[in-house]
């Protein structure tokens, strides 16, 4: 049984919401889960000001924060960010910032990786963010697997690098084509994970 940890960033849940989905499916898979948020870095009176940022906050106070130790314990990593100009939000680039020790001594090298994303507009840069996520697998010596177009419910999502979603602005929950997609990349890295940890 593969044991495979879904680490990410929201700021308003749409986030979460395609974690959920990938951490139920990597559960469907037989995969034992951590589905664990990065630390809000954000000013309290930034996000103390945002109503629906707050209230996310408070709805998955009850989500541990992610650690070193919980990168060590999973033969499959599974980051998720939203996006920001492109790039991964800073909540999630700080974690991974201080994995430093781990990559030093090899602790992360050979378990699987996977990514995903959510943006605010159409075309606002999910495949670059989630590129960029994985940037940090290749440096740390990890497989990435992707979702790729294994299924055909993936041509009608239309997104090989990892499960994605627009929200407008915050303004739309998840599809049932992101869930499915997010559900398939959760089952998929779960599967080779195990298959990878018992050859």
């Amino acid at each position: 049984m593969a044991k495979v940890a879904i680490i990410y960033y929201s700021q308003t849940g749409t986030t979460h919401l395609l974690a959920k989905a990938i951490e139920e499916g990597a559960k469907a898979a037989g995969a034992e889960t951590r589905l664990l948020k990065v630390k809000e870095t954000a000013p309290d009176e930034l996000w103390g000001s945002n109503p629906v940022w707050k209230q996310h906050i408070e709805e998955t106070s009850d989500i541990a924060e992610a650690t070193n130790d919980d990168l060590e314990w999973a033969d499959a990593i599974i980051f998720g960010s939203p996006t920001r100009y492109g790039l991964p939000a800073a909540q999630i680039k700080q974690f991974i910032d201080q994995t430093g020790a781990l990559w030093a001594k090899g602790a992360l090298t050979n378990k699987i990786g996977s990514s995903f994303t959510t943006t605010a507009t159409l075309h606002g840069g999910q495949e670059a963010t989630i590129l960029a996520l994985n940037t940090a697998f290749y440096h740390w010596g990890m497989i990435i697997v992707s979702p790729g177009y294994v299924e055909p419910s993936q041509f009608e999502s239309g997104n090989p690098y990892g499960a994605s979603f627009t929200s407008n602005n915050g303004k739309l929950d998840p599809d049932q084509v992101a869930i499915t997609a997010a559900k398939l990349q959760g089952r998929r890295v779960a599967e080779i994970a195990a298959k990878f940890k018992g050859a």
